[in-house]
């Protein structure tokens, strides 16, 4: 077993045990909807079969001496929009879902990935840029989304909720942006790393935009909890509401520092 073999199966193990994970939390959901905890399940699910198809040896091919691993594609085209239906949830947690917002934004994702596979598979390299720009520019389009209207839609929610999504969407954020820097400077790019490297990020980013923001998502949602009389915390719930909620309070102060002591709790 090689090294890129075996990244692949502690992957797909690491996919396992989320999977297993979140079908368990969801036994007591804790006033979050059983089908938000079914996304969560799903989406490692996949992505595990997935990267389970590289570490047998398939899911790749070689095109004009350029390796291009297109069980990937396969894995972001269906699990990269259901995080961003699971951010959706999140966003509109407390009022009335925009389903064209979310379905537009989770359309816009496939264009993504299906011209990141298109950039991969093409030879010339003037034309594998030229598809993964257009694939750069849907991608911003998307930042745009989360970042612009779907966010806005939580400051009627609760400064709670608000402040949640917020902090969670930059933790999306950071990993997302991962994925079009490492395609360009790894193989199917500017060739600056070598495949193993690229291998080793194409575990961590997905596992850690998978697994870890389902993690963060489902705790944080269980930890806003109004009926907090009956809700009997987890210690993922208390870590994960404990770290944003000292986060929102050093964005607070973050936001009042400049002023007198006495005039930051009243300020707007």
């Amino acid at each position: 077993m090689n090294f890129q073999d075996l990244l692949h199966w502690i992957y797909v193990i690491g996919m396992i045990i989320g999977a297993t994970y979140f079908w368990m939390l969801s036994r007591d959901p804790q006033g979050v909807p059983r089908y938000e905890y079914g996304i969560a399940v799903f989406i490692p699910i996949w992505s595990g079969l997935a990267y389970m198809a590289m570490a047998v040896g398939q899911g790749k091919l070689t095109i004009a001496g350029q390796l291009a691993h297109y069980a990937r594609y396969l894995d972001w085209v269906v699990t990269t929009p259901l995080l961003l239906l699971a951010l959706g949830l999140t966003a509109m947690h407390r009022t009335t879902k925009d389903w064209m917002m979310i379905a537009s934004l989770m359309a816009i994702q496939v264009v993504v990935v299906v011209t990141g596979l298109v950039a991969d598979i093409s030879t010339v390299p003037e034309i594998r840029y030229l598809w993964y720009l257009c694939g750069v520019g849907a991608f911003l389009i998307v930042m745009w989304g989360i970042w612009g209207p779907m966010r806005a839609k939580t400051r009627t929610q609760g400064a709670d909720l608000s402040s949640f999504y917020d902090n969670l969407l930059i933790y999306f954020t950071v990993l997302w942006i991962g994925y079009p820097i490492v395609w360009i400077i790894g193989p199917s790019g500017f060739g600056l790393i070598n495949q193993d490297i690229d291998t080793l990020l194409f575990c961590v980013l997905p596992f850690f935009s998978k697994v870890g923001f389902s993690f963060l998502d489902l705790h944080g949602l269980r930890s806003l909890r109004d009926d907090a009389s009956t809700y009997r915390q987890t210690g993922g719930d208390r870590v994960v509401g404990d770290m944003f909620e000292r986060l929102g309070r050093s964005k607070r102060f973050r936001k009042y520092r400049h002023l007198p002591v006495g005039q930051r709790h009243s300020s707007p």
